[in-house]
């Protein structure tokens, strides 16, 4: 009689870290993309102006601004959209490690990827600025 594998393996783990930053990396770049060809299609015939600097919109610097901004399908938005999901696909490969190590039962590297992404949450969101 051969044993039943166990549902949580390192190769697993592996297989599953790979695809999930693989897709993460993939969709960031395809929103990134649609923005892109939605800004030329609205301005790519706009002369540019390089003689002054313009910053970027406020309601582009918080996570609420940009979906509400690709919701009303504005490219900038769109573009910026893209750019969350490429910093949320790190982050998601942490959250998903918690699990994987939780159901493997080793609560060492629990307890360091619950530091790791304690750190990457206050980079993102409890830094100054």
């Amino acid at each position: 009689m051969t044993e039943p594998k166990p549902a949580w393996t390192d190769e697993r783990i592996e297989l599953i870290v790979g695809n999930l930053l693989r897709a993460g990396v993939i969709l960031a770049a395809a929103v990134v993309l649609g923005g892109g060809i939605l800004y030329l299609i609205h301005h790519g015939k706009e002369p540019i102006d390089v003689s002054a600097f313009h910053g970027q919109p406020a309601d582009l610097c918080r996570p609420a601004g940009i979906v509400a901004d690709a919701a009303k399908m504005m490219a900038r938005g769109w573009i910026q959209l893209g750019l969350l999901l490429l910093i949320a696909t790190p982050v998601a490969r942490v959250v998903f490690s918690v699990f994987a190590f939780w159901f493997e039962r080793d609560y060492t590297y629990v307890a360091v990827t619950l530091l790791v992404l304690a750190i990457l949450l206050y980079g993102l969101f409890g830094g100054t600025g």
